[in-house]
């Protein structure tokens, strides 16, 4: 993801209003690896800046998927989530505490021999995969407590 300055640059040039608060979403993305909510987000900037509305960072996190800088996932907690890694990539989702961490994908092969069966998707074409391996993280295998995982999601 692009710094909170360059993103405040890629807004300024594409025409779109910056504000403090959505700097302050900015700052909140800034190397925030947690695949963050919506919600989560509203969290974590309206600590410093309570005026905050929800829509705001709706609003800021739709324009940032609109305009390429981060991605909207769906990895089946509720929520859609918000993830700032535009690299190829799949996830790893804990079913105990929702963490979400990133899988990095060789450009070359993403994994072998996938492929959409014959005869199911004649005429398909595939630009991309989303891929979601879902268990449990060491912490939760191991039936301790989560400690210091970032925002809640």
């Amino acid at each position: 993801m692009k710094s909170p300055t360059e993103l405040s640059e890629a807004f300024r040039s594409q025409g779109r209003k910056l504000t403090p608060q959505r700097q302050a979403i900015f700052d909140a993305l800034d190397g925030n690896p947690s695949h963050p909510s919506a919600e989560s987000v509203y969290d974590m900037v309206r600590v410093h800046m309570p005026s905050i509305s929800l829509r705001t960072v709706y609003q800021t996190l739709n324009d940032l998927t609109e305009m390429g800088e981060i991605s909207q996932v769906d990895l089946g907690l509720g929520s859609a989530r918000f993830d700032p890694n535009n690299e190829p990539h799949h996830h790893l989702v804990c079913s105990g505490c929702a963490t979400v961490f990133d899988v990095a994908v060789e450009v070359d092969s993403p994994l072998p021999d996938l492929e959409v069966p014959a005869g199911l998707g004649d005429g398909f074409v595939v630009d991309s995969t989303d891929i979601i391996f879902r268990g449990m993280c060491a912490r939760c295998a191991a039936g301790q407590q989560p400690t210091d995982l970032g925002p809640v999601p």
